[in-house]
């Protein structure tokens, strides 16, 4: 639940979503507590407690936001990720709530001076140095949280944390341990390399016909038809019937009468605020400013002068009084008149001093400025149940016995026929068209090539969100070998690719064995009329400052040879040869480096430890999980 947010604050948050990740393979490997729940609305249960859907739906969103905010515009959500997040995010909740429940056997409590301490210190909330309402509103409204739930969640995870942390104290990793891990992953290694790409091999000799038609024969994957299959898709939503579907007058004044004040937008008030923590003179603090900030000094001079007396200032933003969660702040906010500073609260944090910067007043929206709102609600209301008793229709009907598309006809879904192969592509090669949304195109796919022959169709609910879809397999063209005068270009240039491959992997083998007959690479390749070029030091990363770059498929075997020695890989390129010249351990003598790297690893043995600690409690915490409302917790994200 915490994910968003634990990036923006301490290093215990920003480890938080390993732990749960890796816990979460916990949950799903054990298959005596994944079942399905009949018809319990609960995604899971924790000692019988239950994670409702809702709440569920809602981390899952959270989760696959900031994985589309971390990876940027081009992540391709698909249906796979949508049910890894959604896995994921049950996992976590599942977790939070074994924790929780430890924390609440054992006592611990975190205050609400804790929590506010905690949230005003997060960097992420600040703006020049001072906690700022409007963008920690922000921060809420991103990420689907409201003010006392957010609060509530930092006030479990800093109960959690007091037990993380003393499990994690006093790990100490000795010298014996770190140090020969530290030269073994601090090496820095020096190589002569020499690179064989495949467009610097001798132009091959033109293949005679019967190299060629050799070559085809024996590659018939290459130069083969995919499998095609034809298939009927159908599908039905609530957009799709939206055009049968008719809202009324009378309906919507029925509408508007029965919402209430859902119409009725409450009196906002833009807020100015000096919080004096409690202490023996907060209050007469609180007191001198209010009538310093009452003589007329702006909020700039006023923030100066809390903050050289230990005050905390911040701009509230503008909420109604049903957003401000402190009651006695509430009051004092919305009885203080329009330009005026209020008199000091007294709450469970402090003292606090009021402004009222602006007041905009409460305001009632008409029917006639939210008719056409009132009226897209009800249709969309009824096109779905509309579309429902539609799909109970079309379902009745392919049991007697129905095709798809007579099914599709009589209840007015859209259909089509399509030819395809497993990547979408028809047979000219363009993509195949497909009656459904792009976004629900793979999993489309996906079943109808999971369809077998002569299997009646059904109408599933897309994972994906786009209603109903149905498939029914009308027939498959199994792979076949393209006609070999139809190909033969291909195949010539495959042929050709493959000769000068061969060529390139011989000369590398070459020098291999000359370097294993005692010679070095540098002359080896000089003779061979290949560059070769001496490396500057670089790590397991492959990083130097200069000098050639190691070729990513050659890295770990070159850390797995003597010096000396050499070894060879193909490469994107083509081929690559190293032969090892030097071989500098990581320096144990660096006072520095040996610091950050024991760090390192008594953060992975805390891991660790905390992980074997989390999966104890879960042992024994009856855990159930409801798979058959898993597809509901990803179908509720974008």
């Amino acid at each position: 639940m915490l994910t968003a947010f634990r990036r923006l604050a301490g290093t215990w948050f920003a480890k938080g979503l390993f732990l749960l990740l890796i816990l979460s393979f916990g949950i799903w490997g054990i298959e005596d507590v994944v079942r399905n729940f009949g018809r319990d609305s609960a995604v899971a249960r924790v000692d019988g407690q239950p994670i409702e859907l809702a709440e569920a739906q809602q981390a899952a969103r959270r989760q696959m936001a900031q994985l589309q905010r971390q990876l940027g515009p081009d992540f391709a959500v698909n249906d796979a990720v949508r049910q890894t997040a959604a896995q994921q995010a049950v996992a976590a909740l599942v977790n939070q709530r074994i924790a929780s429940a430890e924390s609440d056997r054992m006592g611990i409590a975190a205050s609400d001076q804790a929590v506010r301490d905690y949230v005003f210190a997060i960097p992420a909330f600040q703006a020049g140095g001072q906690f700022s309402r409007p963008i920690f509103n922000q921060f809420l409204r991103g990420n689907g949280l409201d003010e006392n739930g957010f609060l509530a969640l930092v006030k479990r995870e800093l109960e959690r944390q007091q037990i993380i942390t003393s499990i994690r104290a006093g790990i100490h990793a000795p010298d014996a341990l770190v140090k020969p891990l530290l030269a073994q992953a601090g090496e820095r290694r020096v190589v002569e390399l020499a690179t064989l790409p495949l467009s610097d091999a001798p132009e091959p000799p033109a293949p005679t016909g019967e190299q060629l038609r050799r070559f085809w024969e024996n590659n018939p994957q290459q130069f083969s038809t995919p499998e095609y299959r034809t298939a009927t898709v159908a599908r039905l939503a609530a957009e799709i019937v939206m055009k049968d579907v008719h809202v009324t007058d009378d309906e919507i004044a029925q509408a508007y009468a029965a919402a209430g004040d859902r119409f009725h937008a409450p009196e906002r008030r833009t807020l100015e605020q000096v919080l004096f923590p409690t202490g023996p003179r907060s209050e007469e603090e609180a007191k001198a400013l209010a009538e310093a900030w009452k003589g007329g000094a702006g909020f700039a001079t006023i923030s100066e002068k809390a903050k050289a007396e230990g005050g905390q200032p911040v701009e509230l933003g503008t909420l109604s009084q049903a957003e401000i969660p402190v009651p006695e702040l509430a009051r004092a906010a919305f009885a203080t008149p329009e330009g005026e500073v209020s008199a000091p609260v007294k709450s469970s944090f402090g003292w606090h001093v009021l402004k009222v910067a602006k007041v905009d007043p409460p305001a009632v929206r008409g029917l006639d400025q939210v008719r056409d709102e009132l009226r897209n609600e009800l249709a969309q209301s009824k096109a779905a149940d509309m579309a429902f008793e539609r799909i109970n229709g079309a379902e009745d009907a392919l049991a007697g016995g129905a095709k798809l598309a007579e099914a599709a006809k009589q209840f007015g879904m859209e259909v089509g026929t399509v030819t395809v192969d497993a990547t979408g592509h028809a047979p000219d090669g363009q993509a195949a068209t497909l009656p459904v949304p792009d976004y629900a195109r793979d999993e489309t796919l996906a079943a109808i090539f999971a369809a077998q022959p002569r299997q009646p169709a059904r109408m599933e609910e897309s994972k994906a969100g786009a209603g109903f879809v149905g498939v029914e397999l009308d027939s498959v063209q199994p792979p076949a070998p393209r006609p070999f005068e139809q190909v033969v270009d291909a195949v010539r240039a495959a042929w050709t690719e493959d000769a000068r491959a061969h060529a390139q992997e011989e000369k590398a083998a070459a020098l291999l064995g000359a370097v294993k007959d005692g010679r070095s690479l540098e002359d080896a390749a000089k003779e061979a009329g290949v560059i070769a070029l001496r490396s500057d030091p670089f790590g397991r990363d492959g990083r130097n400052e200069a000098g050639p770059r190691v070729p990513p498929e050659l890295l770990n075997q070159i850390f797995g040879t003597k010096p000396k020695d050499a070894t060879m890989a193909r490469t994107a390129q083509g081929f690559a040869v190293a032969q090892v010249l030097e071989v500098t351990p990581g320096d144990v003598n660096d006072a520095t480096a040996l610091r950050a790297f024991r760090g390192r690893i008594e953060n992975g043995m805390g891991d660790e430890l905390e992980i074997q600690y989390l999966n104890a409690l879960r042992d024994r915490t009856p855990v159930q999980i409801n798979e058959a409302l898993l597809p509901q917790v990803a179908g509720g994200m974008p």
